[in-house]
């Protein structure tokens, strides 16, 4: 029997290989919009980061979102990438 492979993804923030389904999804549509995927599942260019402020800082400094992306990023994107890394780290 044959065992299952879990998908990896690799944090733009501290570039550790972690399991997918516990990584955000940040997502360029094709319309150029940025949006936080919480399914994983819409079309469009992904990027992942850990659900840390930490990765989430390094990602910020070291412009990980904006290279995976292949463009800017608008301030509003990482104003609402904080609160949603805020709201996981009260639960």
């Amino acid at each position: 029997m044959s065992t299952k492979k879990i998908p990896q993804r690799q944090c733009i923030g501290c570039g550790e290989m972690k399991n997918k389904k516990e990584m955000l999804r940040v997502l360029k549509t094709t319309d150029e919009q940025i949006i936080i995927d919480a399914t994983g599942r819409k079309n469009g260019r992904g990027a992942y980061i850990c659900p840390s402020m930490d990765c989430y800082k390094k990602a910020v400094k070291n412009k990980g979102l904006e290279r995976s992306l292949k463009m800017a990023i608008p301030k509003e994107v990482y104003e609402a990438l904080e609160k949603e890394m805020d709201s996981i780290g009260e639960q």
